[in-house]
């Protein structure tokens, strides 16, 4: 990895690319369910989906590239972790500061849409450390609105065995092992229009649910958390 720093950001992408693709060939069974959905709608897309690993981005960045070439949402601590750091090199990224409203990312995000391109959230905000959904952040419904992209809901289970979380915090020992990925990609989803009497906090609350129960519906009963 100290070696990575002095050569150039081409070479370093290939060894980056080849040394993914070579983990993910050798750990991951990949099973992929309703990759047609996505074609149900035109235009930019944003894929919401719940995280349980650092390897939730590789998973779907294989999944989707050919079709879709989406933009990552990560948070900025990433980047002191030798895997997640070649991630940044490989995986098409814009970094968002964790539990602040990062009005850049933000306006970036949402540029990105409306130029008609794709992009990856996980509204949970940071990998759950219990194996099942966590509460999502807000951010995902500000960007749904002002971009008006299509929402696809994909619910990811078995990564958190493919590259469980360190329980100390130190992603830098997290290990790789076999383990069957499944990807379900949902229909569509619309987000709800506001009731004339209800107040902004509470129209949040009920969207967010909205989205997040329809990545949850797609997952085993054990994983669905706070999104029962």
């Amino acid at each position: 990895a100290k070696l990575m720093r002095f050569l150039p950001d081409k070479v370093v992408f290939k060894i980056a690319r080849k040394a993914i693709d070579g983990y993910l060939d050798k750990y991951a069974e990949i099973k992929v369910n309703g990759y047609e959905n996505i074609k149900k709608v035109d235009g930019a897309k944003i894929f919401i989906c719940n995280h349980l690993s650092n390897s939730d981005g590789f998973i779907l960045e294989k999944v989707l590239k050919e079709d879709y070439d989406p933009t990552f949402v990560a948070g900025v601590k990433l980047s002191n972790d030798p895997v997640t750091n070649l991630g940044t090199k490989v995986v098409k990224h814009i970094s968002i500061k964790p539990n602040t409203a990062d009005k850049d990312a933000i306006m970036g995000m949402i540029k990105i849409l409306k130029d008609g391109e794709n992009l990856v959230l996980f509204p949970e905000g940071t990998r759950s450390r219990t194996g099942s959904m966590i509460e999502a952040k807000k951010g995902v419904i500000l960007v749904a609105r002002m971009s008006k992209a299509n929402i696809i809901p994909i619910s990811l289970s078995g990564t958190e065995k493919l590259l469980p979380i360190n329980k100390e915090g130190d992603m830098s020992q997290e290990k790789w092992n076999n383990a069957v990925v499944n990807v379900n990609i949902g229909e569509p989803v619309i987000i709800p229009k506001k009731d004339k009497e209800e107040s902004k906090h509470d129209y949040d609350e009920r969207c967010l649910n909205y989205l997040m129960k329809a990545i949850a519906k797609g997952l085993p009963e054990k994983y669905r958390g706070v999104y029962k």
